[in-house]
């Protein structure tokens, strides 16, 4: 579900009560399109996520750590002048609009209190945060500018005066009556759910199908009622975040009875959007920056197969091995019957009892012992060739599972452990080393995610191969339990310690599979065995083990088993 105006609003309503008479400690921009506002207020320290991201755009407060770049951005460093230290006067929406105010006072140059406005507009990829003087409506500055060139109705620059959003002239839900309700809609005119969201501001398409779903698809006056009483607990702040796990995963401030799945509720409607949105801005900025990357991979993957279909087609010509030393063995005990300019050679084949006579070509510019011997080399050619192409196909076979266990390292990975994995490549080759800067920085030991399972139980995903070696080889016990999907790319796992039983063992092996190949998959097969069992062959590449005296079980990932491993885990 889209951040609607009901959504805006009760995020607004939790702001008030936990952000109003806080002061603002620090600022922060992690990246281009995300500011997080570290605040103090009633003894409490809160964090709160001003997000302009095309695709994932809000505001809420988090619980979610962020890595911030050393040098900050200049928009981050004009907010740091203006607001920090200031305190937070008013939160409030516009309407029921996706368009919040956020005023925070502080003191000018001279030490005169001033107040600053922070307005965030949450409307897609035209999303943005911008600083305003409300005495004058100047734009200070925004975290996206937006020239003349880029459009000719609204610009958002430095040292103009703000403009609102243009109005999109719908009618207030909040102020409604009966009659004003149903003379917006049309009962012959189109599906009633998208005309409630053309008529009326701030609420989306969930909410627009919720009230449908209650007012018995259509019917005028039992359609009011549930439009009236959801506007009511809307009215009233009487909220009710939650996430619907089903086909597709939404969240919404209020209950959602019209769709089937499992339903999870939240006492905030923040904790909803940070469990909703956990890790995806990161990860759509993670594939974004992988693109090259993964295009290089796929590049290489491809070249491999290519390299390998060849070497096959070749292995098969090289079978006539056996035939030229045949060859060779026969003309040197024929010798006596073959003489220079001879074109073959008929004689007794002394290898097939069912073909008694053979005959063997010649080269006639050669005597006979130069023929024997120009089959004796054919016959060490092949072999070698034989040797060779076989060592060929099995290492680009080998070469290819490491870059396809690479791939699906890449397709959740953070940005700093998508970095990582590039370290990781250059080291072995495949990539060319970027040039970086030389700092005495001591190289950070690899942080494998930990979750805790049902039962209480440590459980620990390695994300890429460096976290998999260090996972595996080094920091589990012999007597902890290592798992892995069998003949499927995917990470290493390990359960900490003997003290679990199915649950865990299950849950472990979900996270396996989720962490794999086989993610879209059902009844993916995930091997378990001991620690100890699992050995790293020398020269192996980074993440490549051989185990034994494994078990199978077979599981389907579910992603909401992986939410709430994930909630209850310590990353």
């Amino acid at each position: 579900m889209s951040f609607d105006g009901i959504v805006a609003r009760a995020v607004v309503y939790e702001l008030r009560e936990a952000l109003i008479g806080g002061r603002v400690a620090k600022i922060y921009q992690p990246t281009e399109s995300e500011l997080i506002f570290h605040t103090r207020s009633g003894g409490a320290n809160r964090r709160l996520l001003l997000s302009a991201h095309p695709a994932y755009p809000r505001l809420h407060l988090t619980e979610t750590t962020t890595d911030n770049p050393l040098t900050p951005p200049m928009f981050c460093m004009l907010l740091r002048k203006h607001c920090e230290g200031g305190i937070i006067q008013d939160v409030r929406q516009i309407g029921l609009e996706r368009i919040i105010h956020i005023d925070i006072q502080g003191r000018d140059e001279l030490g005169f209190e001033v107040i600053r406005r922070l307005v965030v507009e949450i409307m897609g990829r035209h999303s943005n945060v911008i600083l305003l003087d409300p005495a004058s409506n100047k734009i200070l500055d925004s975290l996206r500018r937006v020239s003349p060139a880029m459009s000719r109705h609204r610009q958002v620059m430095p040292g103009i005066s703000y403009q609102s959003p243009p109005e999109q002239n719908k009618k207030d839900p909040l102020s409604i009556d009966r009659d004003g309700f149903l003379r917006c809609l049309s009962w012959n005119q189109g599906r009633l759910d998208k005309q409630i969201i053309q008529a009326f501001s701030g609420i989306g398409p969930q909410t627009a199908r919720e009230i449908l779903y209650r007012g018995g698809l259509g019917e005028k006056e039992r359609l009011w009622e549930a439009f009236n009483t959801i506007m009511d607990a809307v009215r009233e702040g009487k909220f009710h975040p939650s996430i619907v796990y089903g086909e597709k995963t939404v969240f919404s401030a209020l209950p959602l009875t019209h769709l089937q799945g499992e339903q999870r509720e939240f006492e905030r409607i923040s904790h909803c959007l940070d469990a909703f949105y956990h890790g995806k801005a990161e990860r759509d900025r993670a594939r974004q920056q992988n693109h090259d990357l993964i295009r290089n991979l796929k590049n290489a993957i491809d070249k491999n197969e290519n390299k390998r279909i060849k070497l096959k087609k070749e292995l098969t010509d090289t079978q006539k091995a056996d035939t030229y030393r045949i060859h060779g063995e026969l003309v040197t005990a024929s010798m006596h019957q073959v003489k220079r300019g001879d074109e073959s050679l008929r004689t007794i084949n002394y290898y097939d009892p069912e073909a008694p006579e053979i005959t063997i070509p010649l080269d006639p510019r050669l005597s006979p012992s130069e023929n024997a011997q120009r089959y004796f080399k054919l016959y060490n050619k092949a072999k070698a060739a034989r040797k060779w192409n076989r060592e060929q196909i099995d290492k680009t076979i080998r070469e290819n599972e490491y870059l396809e266990s690479v791939l699906v390292q890449l397709q959740d990975a953070t940005l700093k452990e998508s970095e990582e994995i590039r370290e990781e490549l250059e080291e072995q080759g495949w990539l060319k080393a970027k040039p970086r800067k030389k700092t005495k920085k001591k190289p950070e030991r690899p942080r494998p995610v930990s979750y805790r399972s049902s039962e209480g139980v440590t459980i620990l995903v390695g994300r890429n191969n460096k976290q998999n070696d260090y996972l595996t080889h080094r920091l589990a016990s012999s007597s902890d339990t290592w798992l892995h999907t069998k003949e499927i790319p995917g990470s290493h796992v390990v359960i900490r310690g003997k003290a679990f039983g199915e649950p865990t063992l299950y849950e472990a092996a979900m996270l396996a599979a989720w962490h794999s190949k086989g993610r879209e998959s059902s009844q993916v097969p995930v091997d378990f065995t001991l620690i100890r069992h699992v050995n790293k062959p020398s020269g192996a590449p980074p993440g490549f083990v051989t185990y034994e005296e494994q078990k199978t079980l077979f599981v389907t990932p579910d992603e909401h088993v992986i939410r709430k491993l994930e909630k209850n885990g310590e990353r």
